[in-house]
């Protein structure tokens, strides 16, 4: 049986809904995993513009309104299947069905990635009732730390696991928040940090996932190197570092003890 990872945010403008289509797409097509990906931004869904879904003709809007039946919602694009949402619905839908909606699928795929919600209420709480985990993305910055504190809160009080933090849009580090301090303040681990990339912007003009827009930018590689830990594989690593013996990083020995925790504790459990 597969399982459900929701990419989660309190916060626009982080990267999530990219960081949401990347993982997706390094898992299908560098991995050879079956994926499915779901929009679940209710109010606000822009995943399918990611994926290149301008207009699909069935959505998560109609299965949860009970219009659709979640199989004929599926659209295949960049090798996954991706459940996109409504740019237009205006009836009411109750988010908190997609645990019971998306529970006949997971038979199907290795992995199903939820974008979820910005919106601290019913709509993100969808998306952590129907994970078996969660990935959180955030920024170094204040603002989005505070955000991201609220996001943990919300895990913890429905018996949820965040298994890491996937730090994006890294700048300038002179004047952001260091790792050690973001851990610090939200105990949880760092899986992932990923400096601003011009690459991923440019695979968003072009509706392509970054990690299949250019799998050698810096965005895609800290992207595979997370899903290596997903999957329990080896990360690649140079000829040169390896005869350096280069100390490793913080996101690096944090994804070792994912691939631990997560493959033992998630995946064990079929």
């Amino acid at each position: 049986m597969g399982k459900t990872i929701g990419v989660v945010a309190v916060k626009g403008g982080v990267g999530k809904t990219t960081v949401s289509a990347a993982i997706a797409s390094s898992l299908a097509n560098h991995f050879a995993k079956k994926v499915l990906l779901i929009d679940a931004n209710y109010s606000a869904p822009n995943l399918g513009l990611h994926m290149d879904i301008v207009e699909p003709k069935k959505t998560i809007h109609e299965v949860l309104d009970r219009k659709a039946n979640i199989n004929s919602s599926i659209h295949n694009k960049f090798g996954v299947d991706v459940i996109p949402g409504s740019y237009d619905y205006n009836k009411l839908i109750n988010p908190l069905k997609l645990k019971d909606k998306i529970k006949t699928l997971k038979d199907k795929y290795d992995f199903v990635i939820v974008d979820s919600s910005p919106s601290l209420g019913s709509e993100i709480l969808s998306t952590v009732l129907a994970s078996d985990s969660l990935l959180l993305v955030t920024t170094p910055d204040y603002p989005t730390l505070s955000c991201s504190l609220k996001t943990a809160k919300l895990a913890k009080q429905r018996g949820k696991t965040i298994a890491g933090i996937i730090l994006n849009k890294v700048r300038d580090p002179n004047y952001e928040l260091s790792l050690k301090e973001i851990e610090q303040a939200t105990d949880i681990p760092i899986v992932a940090r990923i400096p601003d990339d011009k690459s991923a912007s440019r695979a968003a003009y072009t509706r392509i996932p970054a990690t299949v827009f250019d799998r050698k930018c810096n965005f895609s590689k800290e992207i595979e190197k997370l899903c290596c830990a997903l999957t329990n594989t080896p990360e690649k690593k140079s000829i040169l570092r390896k005869l350096l013996k280069v100390n490793f990083k913080r996101e690096e020995i944090n994804r070792n003890l994912l691939k631990e925790n997560f493959y033992t504790s998630i995946f064990s459990k079929k």
